[in-house]
């Protein structure tokens, strides 16, 4: 009797991706048909999340802007892409993909921790696929083993500025949104002796 190895099926429609990541034990990205596992954070990943949200959410409460945090996933129609961005913040009313409240489409600022494996795919493709959304105004990279954050803001739709702040003692100011936060704040309690 000969043996059959199973064969891993090479592509899969949005629908099929859906159905499987909602009884996957573990996130992926849907990548025009492929699915890409995604890798697990850091514990400096975790806390310049947790740090950046924690001061957004309270800069804005009451205001017309929502903010969303690793487990909210984002669909990109014109490159068929699911991600799940580290956070996302809306104005106004979320703008669903589909009929239930997972999946987002309408992200004003995105903001992503860069680690040794995803920062090309961050700063590159990915960052090409979040400029096709046009509610998106600010695109955040905050590395996660230094002082560093690069600032992505929208001019028009085929200009964006860039600005990159270096040292503890530099400030993010926010373009789209008027919101200013220390990087001390940023990474408090991040030790880059650990996760670096």
């Amino acid at each position: 009797m000969i043996m059959v190895a199973p064969v891993e099926k090479l592509y899969y429609t949005p629908e099929e991706y859906l159905k499987l990541e909602e009884k996957a034990e573990y996130k992926s990205e849907y990548h025009d048909g492929k699915i890409v596992p995604m890798t697990g954070g850091t514990t400096n990943h975790n806390k310049i999340s947790l740090n950046f949200c924690l001061r957004v959410k309270i800069a804005f409460k009451g205001s017309n802007y929502d903010t969303y945090i690793g487990d909210v996933r984002l669909w990109i129609p014109r490159y068929r892409r699911y991600t799940y961005p580290d956070i996302m913040m809306i104005k106004g009313q979320p703008i669903y993909e589909g009929t239930g409240q997972t999946t987002v489409t309408n992200p004003c600022l995105i903001v992503e921790v860069l680690s040794n494996s995803t920062k090309d795919y961050d700063r590159g493709d990915k960052f090409k696929f979040y400029r096709s959304i046009p509610e998106l105004q600010e695109y955040i990279l905050i590395d996660q083993y230094s002082f560093n954050i690069e600032q992505f803001v929208k001019q028009s739709p085929t200009e964006w500025k860039f600005k990159e702040y270096q040292g503890k003692e530099q400030t993010l100011a926010l373009d789209s949104i008027d919101f200013q936060v220390s990087l001390v704040d940023i990474y408090e309690g991040v030790n880059f002796e650990v996760d670096g």
